[in-house]
């Protein structure tokens, strides 16, 4: 049998767990395969590319989603919304791009019964991530979006097109962006079913920041954080401490290692295997970076 070859580019790479996922789901696939982090320096893909052209497949995080759309041959419809890739085959030798972070938020919060439809959404962030997670909210049915971040004009963007998106698909949803310290003032009285952080506060190795003070997550229905690592971030920890239903961000990373080896040909991981496996990682993340990670 043929061994394959994926790999992760990204810029740091030292907290990734998507080689011990990928390798996980290639051996239950029965899909003999190594799984390599190629870590690059700012200013270096368009350099790497021959190298990636070798690979089979690749997934891309951060600061490279949304820099190496340009380079690729082919970038599906949802990905090209989102502008971000995070995930790559190669297909007799054309790279086509898509992006798996929809699937993996909607596996994540199913998996904790959350749901998207019908609900008040604040959106914390206008990155890559906060934008498939805010597009994925509104191809749900998300009744209202608010996002929220430092730096208000930067939502722009991301406001714009989920505005284009809710008209051209007839969505009835309500969009606004507001600066975080409104969050406890002008808007201290209101409240939303769903908190989404889409930022990398609180992210190892600075785990004991929050985007918003506990007072805000007391007033939302539930917590989802996309940072994985630590396992138990501030914001999560915040949501417990408050009584409300806290979903990991390690969930939302193995469903979207499973979307990946989909899109790359291999057989889709089960629900429950998914659930084995982001438990198994918790476990690896704390063995490696310590109980608190």
């Amino acid at each position: 049998m043929t061994q394959k070859s994926f790999g992760l580019i990204g810029c740091p790479l030292g907290h990734s767990m998507s080689p011990f996922l990928q390798g996980r789901l290639f051996s239950a696939a029965g899909v003999q395969a190594e799984y390599r982090l190629f870590e690059l320096a700012p200013g270096t893909l368009a350099s790497a590319l021959p190298a990636l052209r070798e690979l089979d497949g690749f997934n891309i995080t951060i600061p490279y989603k949304s820099e190496i759309i340009p380079f690729l041959d082919e970038v599906d419809g949802t990905a090209a919304f989102f502008g971000s890739v995070n995930t790559v085959k190669n297909e007799n030798g054309r790279l086509i791009g898509c992006s798996t972070d929809g699937e993996g938020f909607l596996f994540a919060l199913g998996a904790c019964g959350v749901r998207v439809d019908g609900a008040r959404v604040l959106l914390l962030g206008y990155g890559g991530a906060s934008r498939a997670m805010g597009g994925t909210a509104l191809l749900s049915g998300a009744k209202s979006i608010l996002i929220a971040g430092r730096s208000p004009d930067r939502a722009a963007p991301l406001l714009r097109d989920l505005h284009a998106l809710a008209n051209a698909r007839g969505l009835p949803c309500d969009l606004a962006a507001v600066p975080l310290s409104a969050l406890e003032t002008s808007l201290a009285g209101e409240s939303w079913d769903l908190l989404v952080n889409g930022t990398p506060v609180g992210m190892h190795p600075s785990p004991d920041r929050s985007p918003v003070p506990e007072d805000v997550v007391r007033r939302c229905g539930a917590v989802f954080d996309a940072v994985y690592n630590p396992d138990e971030t501030e914001l999560l920890r915040a949501a417990e401490r408050a009584g409300v239903p806290a979903v990991h961000g390690i969930l939302m990373l193995c469903g979207q290692a499973a979307a990946s080896q989909s899109f790359w040909g291999m057989e889709r991981c089960g629900r429950d295997a998914l659930l084995q496996l982001s438990r198994d990682a918790v476990a690896e993340m704390n063995r490696r970076f310590g109980r608190d990670a």
